[in-house]
């Protein structure tokens, strides 16, 4: 399967990223890709008011990148804002294209580093997952990376790529902490990594609207493919960019075969039961979800 992560820096106007979208999803589509990955918060960036942007699944945000994946032929996973019961918002990745319609909200959000995302965010509770062209593919986004239990979810259902959309914060450390982190969730589920970020506003000369939070986390770019044995197979800097990328799912099961973590957990298994690859106890569809247990 041929992907594409598109790095790209949002601004605060969601009209605008949608261009950027279109665009980016045209040029995935030249170079025969059939999903496109853009990063957490491609509607707007962090540091905007989310509340009064957020829109439904149904809405016009969302209506408008449907259109440009049936317009560009290939699978659009995005992340958005779609509002609360609470008066808050949910962070949510959309999945839609050809064959595909399910949604993600972000189960573990970022109260960290001095940035309180649960002030404005509500938590999700569903693991999430969909089929493309038989290939099995889990959703997380950006904080998720920091619990390994959630990809390990994702490849006992079956999935052999995550796709992890973010806006990593900034700060000491932080680049060496993405890069150690999206490596180690490839080795825990054994599954291919598609860990796609917003570009480093500051590489591009691109000012933080006035009024912002400045402990938001804008992203610092470094997108990466990270294969099933944890390896990087291909990466971004710092700077806007478009990567394409082939996934060979048979090497999950190479790699399985060869470190067979998955089928020898001991804690949050049954312990009494027969080692065995991973697999899903019932067959989920195209846009399945289930509720993450605790």
């Amino acid at each position: 399967m041929r992907i594409a992560l598109s790095q790209i820096v949002s601004g605060p106007r969601p009209e605008r990223n949608l261009a950027v979208l279109r665009e980016q999803a045209h040029r995935a589509a030249a170079a025969d890709a059939r999903l496109i990955v853009f990063p957490e918060a491609a509607m707007a960036c962090f540091g905007t008011p989310l509340a009064p942007l957020a829109e439904p699944l149904d809405g016009p945000w969302a209506t408008e990148v449907r259109q440009i994946a049936e317009d560009a032929g290939l699978v659009v996973v995005a992340g958005m804002f779609t509002p609360a019961p609470d008066g808050r918002v949910t962070n949510t990745l959309l999945a839609t294209g050809p064959g595909v319609e399910t949604s993600y909200d972000k189960i573990h959000l970022y109260d960290a580093f001095g940035y309180a995302e649960s002030d404005s965010v509500a938590p999700g509770s569903r693991v999430v997952t969909f089929d493309l062209d038989g290939v099995r593919i889990g959703l997380a986004t950006c904080y998720d990376v920091r619990f390994p239990e959630l990809f390990q979810a994702h490849a006992d259902a079956g999935a052999r790529l995550s796709l992890l959309p973010a806006s990593w914060g900034a700060g000491p450390g932080k680049r060496e902490q993405w890069e150690l982190l999206i490596r180690a969730r490839a080795l825990d589920a054994t599954v291919w990594l598609a860990a796609v970020g917003q570009a480093d506003p500051a590489a591009t000369g691109t000012l933080a609207a006035e009024g912002a939070d400045p402990t938001a986390p804008t992203g610092i770019g470094h997108s990466a493919v990270v294969g099933p044995d944890g390896t990087v197979r291909q990466r971004l800097g710092a700077t806007p960019g478009l990567l394409v990328a082939e996934i060979d799912t048979d090497e999950v099961t190479a790699v399985r075969r060869r470190v067979s973590v998955l089928a020898n957990r001991r804690l949050g298994r049954d312990v009494n039961a027969p080692a065995r690859a991973a697999r899903t106890p019932r067959p989920a569809h195209t846009g399945s979800a289930r509720r993450a247990r605790g």
